[in-house]
């Protein structure tokens, strides 16, 4: 499970990469991990008409921050949606549209792409964890495909938060390393540079499942993370 990844340094890359404004000052840290704040992006045309328009506004990709770990809009209360959002950063692309979970923002097109530098895996090889950081090879950001919700309580208390889809990567020449042994390997779903317009527009969610592939591992590296 990848619940570790760094955001983009320095700032002038979400614009570069992703055509996005970087975000304001220290909103988001260099690590991120289950529950601290991150930023996604997402489709303004996704979202849903204010009373009274007639269409949805303009095509506009807007950088969002939010909750790493998805809060389900079914969940009771804040307390139980900061134990449940640690189990949720990953969701299994094949069963996204069924989950509990994952499935209303699934349905619902609440796709994004979450921007960053490089992720965490933990190589057991040697007979305990390894941290290890993954990266592009060239060494530019990597877009993530992911789902985001916003969840609001009984007091009027909100939580936006996103989480990252995973592949299988039992075959894949570099992922098949990493997490416990005996275990499906998984990895995030990386896009290509080229499809995160098609990604974020996909008119069906179905569609969506299209862009759901193992990354070329020829495209990434791995080194251990230095203490």
């Amino acid at each position: 499970m990848s619940s570790q990844f760094e955001s983009l340094r320095p700032d002038n890359l979400y614009q570069d990469a992703f055509d996005v404004d970087p975000p304001g000052a220290d909103a988001v840290g260099r690590q991120v991990w289950p529950r601290r704040p991150g930023v996604f992006i997402r489709n303004q045309a996704a979202l849903p008409v204010a009373e009274g328009d007639a269409e949805p506004g303009p095509v506009a990709r807007e950088l969002v921050a939010g909750q790493f770990g998805l809060v389900p809009p079914w969940v009771k209360s804040a307390s139980d949606a900061k134990l449940r959002s640690t189990k949720l950063v990953n969701a299994r692309s094949e069963t996204a549209s069924t989950s509990n979970n994952f499935r209303g923002a699934w349905l619902a097109a609440q796709r994004c792409i979450v921007p960053m530098m490089a992720f965490q895996e933990d190589d057991f090889r040697s007979g305990k964890a390894v941290p290890t950081r993954i990266a592009r090879v060239d060494g530019k950001p990597m877009g993530v495909a992911g789902l985001w919700e916003r969840w609001t309580g009984a007091q009027g208390e909100e939580i936006v938060s996103f989480c990252l889809l995973t592949v299988n990567a039992n075959s894949h020449a570099l992922m098949h390393r990493y997490q416990q042994p005996g275990s499906e390997k998984r990895m995030l779903a990386i896009l290509n540079e080229g499809s995160y317009g098609a990604w974020l527009n996909a008119p069906h969610p179905e569609k969506a499942r299209e862009f759901m592939r193992a990354y070329s591992a020829q495209a990434l590296t791995a080194n251990p993370v230095e203490k």
